[in-house]
């Protein structure tokens, strides 16, 4: 569970990076690599403490890294008329573009523009439960690299975020795989590329210059690849402050989402955030959302359950349905 957290824990922190858990993760032996279970154990804090917290030594090239956020301002740039070529309907699975204030956030237009992409589903994949969700992304045609770069980085955060998700599962106490097969061995994932304009002066936050509205994220974990010079990203503690997760060169901030706590029994919670862009400056940020299997039933473990008294906390829900009731009541 959350706590009165003043900052956000950087996983990587005094030269222990993520690196030893990302090179090692599928050995047999990984839970008795030295260097790994030291990675596991401040996984495990920042998990407890915040739910959220930094990683560097990740292998994503920074260069790659970079020009995604580069793209996203070029595709931002254009006129609107441009964007609106691939713009998000619910005929089209709810992937495409949407223009400033079409996202919801507990009923709170926000201040941001985005386009939204999920895995590819097609009909009657999963039968009527994946019906809302079924489609093809719609990629923009300018900047003409845009389709392939952002492909290419889903798959490099789809393999970090599974590595990433070993080492919380052996932080639980679980066997380094226990989040896949049934859980996340298919897992869905949601890419959200989302700009928020800067102000002029700085506004009372009555006035609705709130880029996203406090809440939780819906899968297992997120990655966030936020621009390297602007500090929007708020999270807040269990007192109800509101802490600032600055941007870190060379890292991602991540933090855990609905499907984590319910499964670790609330030993890790899902913490509201939300975002501010008090700077003149556009910021762009891309957040990658690795989630379970679309259709995986999703309940406390048994290892969870013994570790926080033996009571079942968090209930019982199927991926799908939270996604899909979350994204028809997100846009207007």
């Amino acid at each position: 569970m959350a706590t009165d957290f003043k900052s956000i824990p950087i996983i990587g922190h005094n030269l222990i990076h993520v690196s030893p858990l990302v090179a090692k993760c599928d050995d047999p032996n990984v839970a008795q690599e030295p260097a790994v279970c030291e990675v596991v154990k401040q996984l495990d804090q920042a998990c407890r403490e915040a739910g959220f917290f930094y990683v560097k030594g990740h292998g994503i090239p920074d260069s790659l890294i970079e020009e995604v956020k580069k793209v996203s301002h070029k595709f931002f740039d254009l006129p609107y008329k441009e964007k609106l070529k691939i713009k998000m309907t619910p005929a089209s699975g709810y992937r495409g573009y949407q223009r400033i204030g079409e996202n919801i956030t507990e009923g709170i237009p926000d201040m941001h523009e985005a386009i939204d992409c999920y895995k590819e589903i097609k009909p009657g994949m999963y039968g009527a439960l994946s019906k809302p969700m079924e489609g093809c992304n719609q990629w923009p045609l300018d900047p003409p690299n845009f389709k392939a770069l952002m492909e290419e980085y889903v798959a490099l955060c789809k393999d970090l975020s599974r590595k990433i998700l070993r080492g919380i599962a052996l932080a639980l106490g679980e066997s380094a795989d226990e989040l896949e097969g049934e859980i996340a061995g298919d897992a869905f994932w949601v890419m959200r590329i989302i700009g928020y304009p800067g102000v002029s002066k700085k506004q009372d936050l009555a006035e609705n210059d709130i880029g996203c509205g406090a809440h939780t994220d819906y899968g297992l974990l997120t990655l966030v690849n936020q621009d390297d010079d602007i500090t929007a990203l708020q999270v807040r503690n269990l007192s109800g402050e509101w802490i600032s997760a600055p941007p870190i060169p060379g890292t991602f901030v991540c933090n855990i989402g609905d499907m984590l706590k319910i499964w670790s029994n609330g030993l890790y919670d899902s913490t509201l955030h939300r975002v501010i862009n008090n700077s003149p400056r556009y910021r762009v940020c891309v957040a990658y959302f690795h989630e379970t299997n679309f259709d995986a039933a999703i309940e406390a473990s048994d290892i969870c359950v013994k570790r926080t008294g033996g009571v079942k906390k968090t209930g019982k829900a199927v991926y799908g349905e939270h996604l899909v009731s979350k994204v028809q009541t997100n846009f207007i």
